[in-house]
């Protein structure tokens, strides 16, 4: 077999494509082109098969969802990798979802569950398929098939532990967990709440699979020498969300990064160290495997509530590259109509959408515009509903590419701004949770592109008349980014008098650079971190006390939000 499927002109062979255009074309083109490969390099049911088997084996080495236990093809099936999010009514529907060890061959998966530990209800689990096809760096495929289980539960109460365990029928029984739905919007509650978020997160481990996969390969292991060669920073800023006791967590895309280049390029899985040809991105579906496992013991329990970013789009997977997430993860599915990840759900008086920025990116375009302008008028037609509700104070927004930040890899995506900042002037949205950007930075509140007024450590902001306040927290565990040259952070204990970035950039329409000062940058923090919020529903007046917070437990900013309550 040929070493890798790049000719030595750098054209992908048999297809008529330079290499060099792959990195422009879109997603959909990507699938198309992947589908031909696979026409020209078909793979046996049989092999298929194998692979999925040996899914299992990932166990060997702790990195699966399955413990130390190794699973034969022949052995019981067992779940793991376990996670919980909301259905489209937050308030009373849970959407629960694992991890098969092996393909099911014809054994049924349930979800037992009910008010309490006793359980006393029983649902069926549809049992999703997923093929992963893909070219490898040995000029064969890729072939790979994981099993997920789904089940959804309804009508349950506001905010009530709702007991579950995952179970099978050939005699595998895990352990019961509990989960909670949302907190109705009746405010007469007046209970206080949290919520974390952050971004851009990953593993800390190189999966097992497939055979030949080199330590480091789809880890990028090499930024861990940063700091401490041994430290997991993945791992600790997990570990401090747990400690943290959300009642929900927000991710603001990049997720498990199975495609750890992230360039909207076509995929390739690379093999044995081999280096990746130019003009595809790294692919491996088993990173999913090792991610899952790495966030059960907080997603077993707090629903988790995802955004995608550019590494989560997978050409091999559908027009758009999110149909591996159709089989992974279950979005709430109230956005608009061919946006998966565009949704929004409310906890007490806060609204939250979540937004898909690879519609709008100026930057990476692999699937920019692919709504034609509907997730847009969903934004706007959402916003508006929600801030004409009494029941609700604070808008949130989260997403990935940043409508503002400083970093010297990605800065700000005028394509954001261009499609969402007047929105969120307009219906006086508090907080932009952004991504991207691999480091902690805060603005000052912003309207009409401007700041309004400086937000130290410990301040106050009014949104209504100060504006919105953009943060990027892509500090969840990959590699850390560096600020424009000459830029300082500035953060509690380190502040600058004057934290005016004079140098950074937004990206254009044309996808070039333009450059810009950022005198809204306020804090700006190097590290692993994430944002913990507590809000207060109120009588006369709710707050909200953002706080940032580094992977070891260290606070290092904080902002309160307080709005008038409207009859």
């Amino acid at each position: 077999m040929a070493s890798n499927p790049l000719n030595p002109a750098g054209d992908i062979p048999e297809t008529g494509i330079p290499g060099g255009l792959s990195a422009q074309m879109t997603m959909a083109e990507q699938h198309d082109w992947h589908r031909d490969y696979l026409r020209r390099h078909p793979v046996s049911r049989r092999n298929i098969l194998r692979g999925a088997a040996a899914a299992a084996a990932v166990a060997a080495v702790g990195t699966s969802p399955f413990g130390q236990r190794a699973y034969a093809q022949d052995a019981q099936l067992a779940v793991g990798g376990r996670h919980v999010g909301f259905g489209p009514d937050s308030t009373s529907q849970l959407r629960f979802a694992a991890q098969l060890s092996r393909q099911p061959a014809g054994a049924k998966v349930f979800l037992d569950h009910g008010p309490t530990p006793a359980l006393g209800a029983t649902v069926e689990a549809e049992v999703r398929n997923l093929l992963t096809q893909l070219p490898s760096s040995d000029g064969g495929v890729l072939a790979a098939e994981q099993f997920y289980a789904h089940a959804p539960v309804d009508g349950l109460p506001g905010r009530v532990p709702h007991f579950y365990r995952w179970r099978t029928a050939d005699g595998f029984a895990g352990d019961i967990r509990a989960a909670a739905t949302a907190m109705p919007t009746a405010r007469a509650a007046l209970v206080p709440f949290r919520f974390t978020m952050m971004g851009d997160q990953g593993t800390d481990e190189t999966p097992a699979l497939p055979a030949g996969v080199a330590p480091g390969d789809y880890d990028d292991k090499y930024y861990k020498a940063d700091n401490d060669p041994n430290a997991p920073h993945a791992t600790n800023v997990l570990r401090q969300i747990a400690a943290a006791r959300p009642d929900f967590h927000i991710l603001a895309g990049d997720i498990a990064y199975a495609d750890p280049s992230g360039a909207g390029k076509p995929a390739q899985f690379v093999s044995h160290g081999a280096q990746l040809p130019d003009g595809f991105d790294k692919f491996n579906p088993y990173v999913w495997d090792v991610y899952f496992g790495a966030i059960e013991a907080s997603a077993a329990q707090t629903p988790w509530m995802f955004a995608t970013g550019n590494h989560d789009m997978e050409a091999t997977y559908g027009a758009l590259g999110y149909g591996g997430h159709a089989a992974r993860l279950d979005f709430p599915g109230n956005g608009p109509s061919g946006c998966p990840s565009a949704y929004s759900f409310t906890y007490g008086n806060v609204a939250v959408l979540s937004l898909d920025a690879n519609d709008v990116s100026y930057e990476i375009r692999a699937n920019t515009g692919y709504s034609v302008g509907a997730q847009t008028t969903w934004v706007e037609r959402t916003l508006a509903a929600y801030r004409a509700n009494p029941g609700i104070d604070f808008l949130v927004c989260f997403f990935h590419h940043c409508a503002y930040s400083t970093t010297d890899a990605h800065a700000s995506d005028g394509g954001v701004r261009d499609a969402w900042v007047a929105l969120f002037d307009r219906y006086q949205v508090d907080l932009v949770l952004q991504g991207h950007n691999h480091v902690f930075e805060r603005t000052d509140p912003i309207r009409g592109n401007v700041a309004t007024k400086v937000a130290g450590d410990n301040s106050v902001v009014y949104p209504e008349t100060d504006g919105t306040v953009y943060y990027t927290v892509g500090g969840g565990g990959r590699p850390r980014y560096d600020f424009q040259p000459g830029s300082r952070e500035s953060y509690r204990g380190n502040e600058l008098p004057d934290t005016t970035v004079p140098n950074s950039y937004v990206w254009a329409g044309g996808g070039d650079k333009v450059d810009e000062a950022a005198p809204w940058s306020r804090v700006r923090f190097r590290n692993y971190s994430f944002l913990r919020v507590d809000v207060r529903p109120g009588v006369f007046a709710s707050e909200m006390d953002v706080t940032a917070v580094d992977e070891y437990g260290r606070e290092f900013d904080r902002v309160t939000y307080r709005r008038q309550v409207r009859d």
